[in-house]
C-alpha cells in the first residue's frame, strides 16, 4: 500500500493533563512539539503531503488523531473513542478528513472504537476488544468495512495489562509479515503471517510504522532495529519519549492515507 498523505494535531499547551497510566512523569511540552515536527519531517521523507491541524487545547490527547479515525481506500469512518473525555474530538478530525474524502460514516453509541485498536493488514482489518474498544464498536466496524469487500476479525487484548491498544502490539510491514510482542505471538488469528517477535523488553517498540520504502521506530530499542535492519528494511528512529509518558506510540501522532 502506497501512502500519499498524514493528518497530524500539534499537541497543545494542556498536553500534560491527558489520560495516562504511565509512572513515566509529567511530558514536557516543549520536547513533545519538538519531537513532532521531527515526526512530520519523517513522514515527508517517506513521501507523504503532511496537513498539521492547530493544538486543541480544550482537548488533551487531541495529539494523538489515529484513534478518532480509521481511513482506507474505500471508507472513511469517524471512529467514537472509548475515553469519554475525547469525544469531542471527532468533530475537529471530521473537519479534516472533509478536506480529502466526500463522505464519512460513523460508529454510533452504545459502540466505542479507538483507532489505536485497529490494525490494517492489506485486505483484512485485525479489530482489537479493549478498555477502549467495545464489542458493539467492532460490530460496527467490521459491518461497515465487510460492505466495502474488507474482511475484518476481532483480537481480544483485555487481559493483556501491557497493551492499552491492539497496535501497542503488532505492526503490519507488508508481504504477510508482522512485528509483534510476545503477549500476541501465540494467538491463532496471527499464525498465517510471518511474525517478527519484538523481544519482551523491547514491547514499546512494536508500535512501529511500515510507509512506504521505510520503516519508522521508536529510539531507545536496538534489538528489534536489527532484527528489522537484518531483513533489509530501510529504518526512520525517532524519539518520542513524551508521547511515550502519555501511552502514546508512533501510529497514533498521525492518520496516514
Amino acid at each position: 500500500m502506497q501512502f500519499k498523505n498524514a493528518i497530524t494535531c500539534l499537541p497543545a499547551q494542556s498536553f500534560s493533563r491527558g489520560l495516562t497510566s504511565s509512572s513515566e512523569g509529567k511530558p514536557s511540552v516543549e520536547k513533545a512539539l519538538d519531537q513532532h515536527r521531527r515526526y512530520c519531517d519523517a513522514l515527508r521523507a517517506c513521501g507523504l503531503t503532511v496537513d498539521i491541524l492547530p493544538p486543541a487545547p480544550e482537548y488533551p490527547d487531541s495529539t494523538f488523531v489515529e484513534d478518532t479515525a480509521i481511513l482506507t481506500a474505500r471508507v472513511a469512518i469517524i471512529t467514537r473513542p472509548g475515553a469519554p473525555s475525547r469525544l469531542g474530538e471527532i468533530e475537529l478530525i471530521k473537519k479534516a478528513i472533509l478536506g480529502y474524502r466526500t463522505e464519512v460514516v460513523h460508529i454510533s453509541a452504545p459502540g466505542s472504537v479507538d483507532g489505536g485498536d485497529v490494525c490494517q493488514a492489506d485486505e483484512h482489518f485485525f479489530i482489537g476488544l479493549s478498555a477502549r474498544t467495545n464489542a458493539e464498536g467492532a460490530r460496527q466496524l467490521s459491518s461497515i468495512l465487510h460492505a466495502r469487500g474488507y474482511t475484518s476479525s476481532t483480537v481480544d487484548i483485555r487481559g493483556q495489562s501491557r497493551l492499552l491498544h491492539l497496535k501497542s502490539g503488532i505492526a503490519y510491514l507488508g508481504n504477510k509479515r508482522l512485528v509483534i510482542a510476545p503477549e500476541l505471538s501465540g494467538l491463532s488469528a496471527f499464525q498465517t503471517y510471518e511474525l517478527i517477535e519484538v523481544p519482551s523488553a523491547e514491547i514499546y517498540a512494536a508500535n512501529c510504522i511500515h510507509i512506504n520504502d521505510r520503516v519508522l521506530i521508536p529510539a531507545g530499542y536496538p534489538k528489534i532495529a536489527k532484527i528489522l535492519e537484518s531483513r533489509g528494511y530501510t529504518l526512520q528512529i525517532l524519539e518520542v519519549a513524551e508521547f511515550r509518558k502519555m501511552d502514546g506510540g508512533l501510529s497514533c501522532l498521525s492518520l496516514r492515507f
